[in-house]
């Protein structure tokens, strides 16, 4: 089919030969962030029901009261993970084209024309090396938690939902479990991010003649692996961490009660 002079003309904002729901996409994308962005400011800024037992909310952690900061300590946390999923590559391609529609979809006119790099506004996405090294404390943050909220009070847990002083016990509830999937999950993100691949693999252009380069190759190796599907543990990771912080807040004001299996 011959194309006209007048379809190959810089096409206007939004503007396309498309007949499909190209837009379902970007719009889906919009509104979970959205979603997330006002739950995430929300719960932060309640400074309340962020522990039960032995969980801490993700949200918190790691808790951090200075007497120089008088807002919730949430926000102080926050700072490392939305800065690191901000710069994140996958997720710039995915807010770009939802908030910024730039572009909205592939043959679908953009809101702006030529690529100027990551300049002016948006020279802070080369920022995300830097953000790296603060998920990697996340990551140990969260093993840390992990590991607590299956370490049990045998006393109980007082109906203010803090753990009663006295000896410990090894125990699994359901929060454990979802502690434990939130630790999975980011791991997954973060260990098949794309600047944690090349911190351990890249530079390299022989493995077998750089120092430590069978160890480097193995890391570079399974970083690859998860970074075949860094899209999907980018999304299922930010859902789960708000999950988790909604099941923790629900115990923690009683409006559930948690399971405990062993």
């Amino acid at each position: 089919m011959a194309t006209t002079a007048s379809q190959l003309r810089e096409r206007r904002l939004g503007e396309t030969l498309r007949r499909d729901t190209w837009w379902a996409g970007p719009a889906a994308t919009a509104g979970v962030l959205l979603a997330f962005a006002v739950y995430g400011f929300w719960a932060a800024a309640q400074n309340a029901n962020y522990e039960w037992g032995p969980y801490h909310s993700p949200f918190y952690s790691p808790l951090i009261k200075a007497s120089w900061w008088p807002y919730s300590p949430a926000f102080l946390v926050l700072l490392a993970p939305l800065g690191f999923r901000a710069t994140c590559y996958y997720f710039r391609k995915a807010y770009y084209r939802a908030f910024f529609l730039d572009p909205a979809a592939c043959s679908v006119g953009e809101a702006r024309h030529g690529y100027k790099g990551e300049t002016g506004f948006f020279t802070f996405q080369n920022l995300h090396r830097f953000f790296l090294y603060l998920a990697l404390i996340l990551v140990a943050v969260h093993l840390y938690d992990s590991v607590r909220a299956m370490i049990w009070p045998a006393s109980g847990v007082g109906p203010d939902g803090h753990a009663l002083p006295g000896p410990k016990r090894f125990g699994v509830g359901v929060g454990s479990l979802v502690m434990l999937a939130d630790l999975v999950l980011l791991s997954g993100y973060v260990f098949g991010c794309h600047a944690f691949r090349h911190m351990v693999g890249g530079g390299v252009d022989c493995f077998s003649c750089a120092r430590a380069g069978g160890t480097r190759f193995k890391a570079w190796s399974l970083s690859s692996i998860l970074n075949r599907y860094h899209m999907q543990w980018a999304w299922i990771s930010l859902i789960w961490v708000a999950l988790t912080d909604v099941y923790i807040r629900l115990c923690a004001s009683g409006v559930i009660a948690d399971v405990r299996l062993i």
